[in-house]
């Protein structure tokens, strides 16, 4: 699998703010990683290509310069909110961009915690261009995230990087970690752990001004790009796929977990730690059984497991249209803020292919099982969409056109090259 995206853009990062020349292996081919390399660049630093690795030499914490222009991170949440908290302790004045659908998500919940630290930022209504004048001598705060984000916690931690002393964010709902481990692995000091005096919740503190030094990181595969042949290859009975050297993250393996309740034939072997990130391979065989859920219930999907899930949720509802009862999933309200309004998005083109499916505020019900048809689908410009629908294309009956293909670049450049050398026809 291409290398994982999330890791990918903490790595060039904190490569970015190390001492020295890092060497960085299997780095994500996605528009959205293309995106921070670009800004990175355009903040004086030293990106180059070596055969399959990506060198990058860092400026220090504090080394960044001054841009000429406005930073565009394109369709790439993540380069605006975690460069969001870079920004804010640098001691210049710098302007953060990117195309409508970025432009249109909430940025709100980066600003008030940064504002809180000392940094100034304007926008509209909330939303990007975000104007950031940074204030070199940032204050240490402890924050308790209002939406379960592991964006805003990284942005909190990166800012926390040059404040003087003890930048903490707790969060009630587990989220990535991923941000945690790179920055331990580039020499920050890091704990995390439960919170006092509040059930279930954890902090993350970081502890500044801190001095990161160069290493050599290799990628692992992404597991979420792994999950469309997965589930591809769980639901077509006959099918045998192993992806190795992908991901295997606590915080990111919850839907083989699902897919495992559903009485999908899916394992992890083979696991070890390569760079503070557990790596091992995923080996999935096609069912031919009736597939249900282990209770005689409704799979239902809410609360506390959203947040590990938000990528998937897409995807877990057209593998919810083939189990018996169907699929539920709550509380993921967040979704109407992605790269489209996913729950929108997931029901119109559910229902286009014959599935039942209920709208909710904060997600959908999807009956099952359902012999689902080929259809028109319409993904709105959204890679997650995409990719679920050509899965959804693969259970079908009949032939399904998905426009707008190319807006999978976004994540997964050669998806599509791919799914054809694994089909067997």
């Amino acid at each position: 699998m291409p290398g994982d995206k999330s890791i990918s853009h903490r790595a060039a990062m904190m490569a970015a703010l190390a001492q020295g020349t890092s060497s960085i292996r299997n780095f994500s081919t996605s528009a959205d990683c293309a995106a921070t390399l670009a800004c990175l660049n355009a903040l004086g630093v030293l990106i180059e290509k070596e055969n399959e690795d990506l060198l990058i030499t860092g400026v220090g914490i504090n080394g960044l310069r001054d841009p000429k222009a406005p930073l565009d991170c394109g369709n790439s949440g993540t380069t605006m909110r975690l460069l969001a908290g870079i920004l804010a302790a640098q001691n210049f004045t710098s302007t953060l961009t990117g195309d409508d659908s970025l432009r249109s998500r909430p940025m709100q919940r980066i600003i008030e915690p940064l504002q809180m630290m000392g940094a100034n930022i304007s926008t509209r209504d909330g939303r990007a261009p975000l104007l950031i004048q940074g204030h070199r001598n940032l204050n240490p705060i402890s924050y308790e995230l209002l939406v379960a984000s592991a964006q805003v916690k990284s942005c909190i931690l990166l800012a926390g990087l040059s404040a003087k002393g003890r930048t903490e964010v707790i969060e009630n709902q587990t989220t990535r970690d991923h941000t945690e481990r790179m920055l331990s692995s580039f020499g920050a000091q890091i704990e995390t752990g439960k919170a006092a005096h509040k059930e279930n919740a954890r902090f993350a503190a970081v502890n500044g001004p801190a001095r990161l030094s160069a290493r050599n990181v290799v990628i692992p595969g992404d597991v979420s790009s792994a999950a469309y042949f997965i589930a591809a290859a769980a639901l077509l009975p006959g099918s045998s796929l192993e992806v190795s050297d992908v991901g295997v993250n606590p915080t990111r393996v919850l839907f083989l977990d699902q897919l495992r309740t559903m009485g999908l034939d899916v394992e992890i072997t083979g696991t070890h730690d390569d760079n503070h990130e557990p790596v091992g391979s995923i080996r999935v065989r096609g069912s031919r059984k009736q597939l249900s859920p282990e209770s005689d219930s409704r799979m239902t999907i809410r609360g506390l497991a959203v947040p590990q899930l938000i990528d998937e949720l897409p995807l877990l509802a057209v593998v919810g249209s083939q189990i018996e009862g169907g699929i539920e999933i709550r509380d993921a309200a967040e979704l109407r803020v992605k790269e489209s309004d996913r729950i929108a998005t997931t029901a119109l083109n559910l229902r286009a292919m014959g599935a039942d499916v209920k709208e909710f505020d904060d997600g959908f019900r999807v009956a099952g099982p359902v012999a689902l048809r080929g259809a028109k689908v319409d993904p709105h410009g959204d890679h997650r969409i995409a990719m679920a629908f050509a899965v959804a294309a693969l259970l079908a009956e009949g032939e399904t056109e998905i426009s707008d293909e190319e807006c999978v670049g976004v994540s997964f450049p050669g998806f599509f090259e791919l799914l054809e050398t694994v089909v067997k026809r």
